[in-house]
């Protein structure tokens, strides 16, 4: 195949995968994927947010001072698994009924992320809350909401603190809520890190 050809073959390509991209709905905050997507969809948004992302450990005053009309989008630490982000897509669906819990842990909408933030600073626990909070910082792989005290921790702490007095959870209903909404990147992350807050 001659060099010109080659070139419009991949600008073809490029755009079946920027097409499949556009398809996919942006989800707000009353929505969820409640239906799975082809993995031709999935493969278009892995590498649109693998690559194009906005996201790092930046704190909670960053999201707060974002417009509504943004998303955070990305991983936060290292790079994304296509395998790993199919697996918790999937596996967000089964909590597509409640839709403070966001369905795409790379993809997040800056209304819902400053919702959950808001949570986090208002939501007090019981002690027997608390101990459910503290069972879920226990079981979780990332040794609580987020590797890093980051916005992320902040969204998916209050995440965990609606949903134990909302909904009832137990601190193994919130760690698995946290193990699928893993932003940080990669197969698996190594638990406990501290990054500092930026």
């Amino acid at each position: 195949m001659t060099l010109p050809r080659l070139i419009a073959a991949g600008a073809l390509a490029c755009a079946a995968v920027i097409v499949a991209w556009a398809s996919l709905p942006y989800l707000t905050p009353g929505q969820q994927h409640s239906s799975p997507v082809s993995s031709s969809q999935i493969s278009a948004k892995f590498i649109e947010l693998s690559t194009r992302g906005n996201s790092a450990c930046f704190g909670q005053t960053t999201v707060m001072a974002k417009p509504d009309s943004e998303r955070l989008t990305g991983s936060c630490c290292g790079p994304m698994s296509l395998h790993r982000y199919e697996e918790q897509v999937a596996g967000l669906r089964k909590y597509a009924g409640i839709p403070e819990v966001p369905a795409d842990p790379y993809d997040i909408p800056v209304p819902l992320a400053k919702k959950l933030i808001g949570y986090n600073n208002s939501i007090k626990l019981s002690a027997e809350q608390q101990r459910e909070y503290d069972e879920a910082m226990r079981m979780s792989h990332e040794g609580g909401p987020c590797c890093c005290k980051c916005w992320r921790w902040d969204v998916y702490e209050g995440l965990a603190k609606f949903l134990i007095t909302q909904h009832g959870f137990t601190g193994k209903q919130v760690a698995e809520v946290w193990d699928l909404s893993d932003g940080c990147g990669g197969e698996e992350h190594a638990p406990g890190l501290a990054h500092s807050n930026v």
